[in-house]
């Protein structure tokens, strides 16, 4: 079978899940409402991420062979995005999403014996190996991809565009390593270029907009460290654990850096706000397709620096420096956005 036809069939698939959906989004209150921090026009569907989990629960039937690991994150996905419904429906409380999601990783771990072992020669001098300490790490990881992505989708398109790139170069990674699992990264890539077709409205305004909802961000989250923890797994060894951090790296700094300055000035760290990046390019003047380009050819420009580092096999030291070296600079922009918004303006 041509590698063409599971893009084909799961785009198709996912618009035709789209369409199928949006009655039942008004008939069960599941639409997203404009409020002070969400200034958009009418009630929109939340239904992306049900769309894609339906096309890509029938695609993985036809085009991956089953198996036990499989099943288990077709498992651990519909109980996330079961957790996203609920979340976007009815607002529910940090500490139960937080405790769900450590049960879902707790089936990633223990149900198919995915978590990571090591974190690679970053310290140059020796293989920083985990143990037993990998199943907490592996935790982390999880709720971290998990609210990394959740967190990140504040504007038309981001969300999916920035998933995209990160579905793109593990299907790569993946591809190379001749892992079976990068078929699954394929799949995201056609589902998610459905529901952007939708959510950006284009080629034709006609289009009805949705959203993902928490329901897809999650989703999206969990299969990203799915794959991830895959790819660096020993029986896989598609690339190195530092290799992740630039894969998704927009999503994890982006939500570090908000973090930080949350506990810093003494408020939640899940409390929500207007300072993440893609506000701060709008409160620079840019339009929101001005910032999601932006961020997007951003978020490429170091996956694809990521890629290359695995293929030319840039020691992780090195690799591990640079994204440090890169964080410090991002939080430092946060940090000190007046002064970068004056001078922006007054170079203009």
């Amino acid at each position: 079978m041509s590698s063409i036809y599971p893009v084909v069939i799961t785009f198709i698939m996912t618009c035709l899940a789209i369409k199928l959906l949006k009655p039942l989004a008004t008939q069960y209150g599941l639409v997203d409402s404009p409020n002070e921090r969400k200034h958009h026009t009418g009630e929109i569907p939340l239904i992306g991420g049900l769309a894609i989990y339906l096309s890509i629960l029938l695609a993985t039937m036809v085009f991956i062979p089953q198996s036990q690991e499989l099943n288990l994150y077709l498992i651990s996905s519909a109980l996330i995005l079961f957790l996203g419904v609920l979340d976007d429906k009815y607002d529910l409380s940090v500490k139960l999403r937080i405790v769900a999601q450590v049960i879902i990783a707790s089936m990633m771990i223990f149900g198919a014996g995915l978590y990571l072992t090591s974190l690679g020669e970053i310290f140059y001098f020796f293989d920083l190996q985990l143990g037993l300490v990998g199943v907490f790490v592996t935790v982390i990881a999880v709720i971290g991809s998990i609210n990394a992505f959740n967190m990140v989708d504040g504007i038309d398109g981001l969300a999916g565009t920035l998933s995209v790139v990160t579905f793109s170069s593990l299907g790569y990674l993946l591809y190379q390593a001749d892992s079976e699992w990068y078929m699954l990264s394929v799949l995201y890539v056609s589902a998610l270029l459905a529901y952007l077709m939708f959510n950006l409205r284009w080629p034709s305004e006609k289009l009805q907009k949705i959203f993902m909802g928490d329901a897809g961000s999650m989703l999206i989250g969990l299969t990203v460290v799915w794959l991830l923890v895959v790819g660096t797994n020993v029986d896989t060894q598609a690339f190195s654990p530092v290799i992740a951090l630039y894969l998704i790296a927009i999503p994890l700094m982006d939500m570090a850096a908000i973090m930080y300055r949350r506990v810093k000035k003494g408020t939640s760290p899940f409390k929500p706000d207007r300072d993440h990046l893609h506000h701060i390019f709008e409160r620079a003047g840019y339009s929101r397709k001005q910032t999601l380009v932006r961020i997007s050819i951003l978020a490429t420009l170091i996956a694809l620096l990521g890629v290359m580092g695995e293929y030319y096999n840039v020691p992780e030291w090195i690799m591990f420096t640079g994204f440090l070296m890169l964080f410090s600079a991002y939080n430092w922009a946060l940090s000190n956005v007046w002064k970068i918004l004056t001078w922006i303006r007054q170079a203009s």
